[in-house]
């Protein structure tokens, strides 16, 4: 029979083990900081699209925005902080985005002590859309990008 240190060190082991396998799948559902509404699921059914001008593209969050890069939406209700998460702006099929450019944008509106944002679903620009979370509002990275954009080219394809 093994010592009991033995036996609790393998056990340990293998719960850290399990658990660095379900941490990022529950760190991705967290989709606002603390002290917003509450609601951290994404909801399709309360998809908005805004139309308006960029009046600013953030790379990084500033201070107090939710994790990501983001666009400062000017729209003809005002000014629209519009989150598009960590992978909208790197890599290969990412949209052009640029300040003073015209697009429209679908997404959830969220709630934050400070404030309001838009976590966007898409992003249509120049008549061209791109994906930016999938229908339950986890970011899509740059593969998963290229994929939704695979599968959209062959439904247009056979239509």
């Amino acid at each position: 029979m093994k010592p009991l240190t033995t036996r609790l060190f393998a056990w340990a082991s293998l719960f850290l083990i399990s658990m660095s396998f379900t941490w990022p799948v529950h760190a991705q559902t967290v989709a606002e900081p603390s002290g917003s509404t509450g609601r951290s699921s994404y909801d399709s059914t309360e998809e908005v699209t805004l139309t308006g001008r960029i009046s600013s593209v953030l790379t990084k969050a500033a201070p107090g925005m939710v994790a990501g890069s983001h666009l400062l939406l000017a729209t003809s209700s005002g000014l629209v902080d519009a989150s598009l998460g960590r992978f909208a702006l790197s890599g290969s099929g990412t949209p052009g985005l640029r300040t003073g450019q015209e697009i429209e944008v679908r997404g959830v509106m969220r709630t934050r002590k400070d404030g309001s944002f838009l976590l966007v679903r898409t992003v249509k620009v120049d008549g061209e859309a791109f994906a930016i979370r999938n229908e339950h509002g986890f970011p899509l990275s740059e593969q998963a990008r290229a994929l939704a954009r695979q599968k959209t080219e062959r439904k247009g394809e056979s239509q």
